[in-house]
């Protein structure tokens, strides 16, 4: 059984508006058990460690913890895994998660559990466009997101997280760079309004924060009128504009231990509650909208292609070798400079040093 979805997503490039994804059939508890031996048993074998992002699900979730892993944003894993002993990872999460371990543990094998499993955001900035927009512009600063290709990522002068984005680009814009940024274009705008940097746009957006309403958040705040609302910057400006607290996944996570609400509204992906439940066992968390009058619910809170990972995926990629992620040589040296440069930064920044003595005067790359 491999039944497929077909997923809709905004691609700004080309006239290519849609892509698929399999939904995984969910274990009979005896063989979830079974499985999650498998996978413990197969880590232990081939000198392996488990990276699983917040969004994937629950199962993956918590066995890359029991099994001395990590859960967390794209980056995390990357960094964990590339300090970790392990010569071989393995990813649960989407393609261009896979990508950024290998360009940081290149000489490490990198598996992941279904090489299909992509993003929207990456789907939509495909680099031969994304080079030729970078071209029209040369006399500025090139800062992708995270969620893109190596390909991508190789084209750009830094990198940014979610969680470091606005200070890079305030620092970028007080020693004179204009910004060319993409892919995403709901987070653009949220760290163009912060700063005040003069940012191009592409104009890209996730299937999953793009779909969270204001008109039908606004009635469910009526509903629970205690409860704090958490939103992911990759939403829109209205739904940004409802919220107590706005941020990555991380931020999310602190602002729900830190603020003495009970309830919670959470205006990110939904895999994002089992830990946000398991971190808070006193407090309850409830799904932002993305359904109602002025919904289209092409993903209803939940990304189809984080969906895609499962543990029979796993098993098949420790067992066989499948679903490894290979990356051109040439391409990770190109696309580790601007990860290189966004830890440096974010480092210096920890460190308490002056991290805008690291910006140096380029344009486009």
């Amino acid at each position: 059984m491999d039944p497929r979805i077909t997923v809709d997503f905004e691609q700004p490039a080309c006239s290519t508006r849609h892509a698929w994804a399999r939904v995984p059939v969910e274990p009979a508890p005896d063989e979830r058990q079974a499985l999650k031996a498998q996978i413990r048993h197969l880590l232990r074998q081939r000198n392996a460690v488990m990276v699983s992002h917040y969004y994937v699900h629950p199962d993956l979730q918590d066995l890359a913890e029991e099994t001395g892993g990590l859960v967390s944003d794209s980056l995390e894993m990357a960094r964990f895994g590339r300090e970790h002993a392990a010569q071989t990872l393995l990813v649960s999460g989407v393609r261009f998660m896979g990508e950024t371990a290998k360009i940081l543990s290149p000489h490490k094998t990198v598996l992941m559990p279904d090489l299909d499993a992509t993003c929207s955001l990456d789907l939509g900035c495909p680099i031969d466009d994304f080079a030729a927009f970078c071209d029209q512009h040369p006399e500025r600063t090139v800062v992708v997101y995270a969620n893109t290709s190596a390909a991508v990522k190789a084209r750009a002068d830094w990198l940014v997280t979610s969680s470091c984005a606005l200070d890079i680009v305030r620092t970028l814009k007080e020693r004179g760079h204009k910004i060319l940024w993409a892919p995403d274009k709901h987070l653009g705008a949220y760290i163009e309004r912060e700063t005040g940097a003069d940012m191009l746009m592409w104009k890209g957006s996730c299937i999953v924060h793009d779909e969270f309403k204001a008109f039908e958040l606004q009635e469910l705040m009526r509903q629970h009128p205690a409860a704090k609302v958490l939103v992911h910057p990759e939403s829109p400006a209205d739904v940004v504009a409802l919220a107590h607290a706005v941020g990555s996944t991380s931020a999310i996570l602190r602002a729900a231990q830190q603020f003495e609400a009970s309830e919670f509204i959470v205006a990110t992906d939904a895999g994002m509650l089992h830990k946000l439940r398991t971190l808070n066992p006193g407090k309850r968390f409830i799904e932002a909208p993305t359904a109602g009058n002025s919904a289209t619910c092409k993903s209803c809170a939940h990304c189809p292609w984080m969906a895609m990972n499962s543990l029979a995926g796993v098993v098949q990629a420790l067992q066989s070798g499948s679903g490894a992620i290979e990356v051109p040589v040439d391409l990770i040296e190109r696309a580790r400079r601007p990860i290189e440069r966004m830890l440096a930064f974010t480092a210096a920044q920890r460190a308490g040093h002056d991290a805008g003595a690291l910006v140096p005067h380029l344009g486009a790359a």
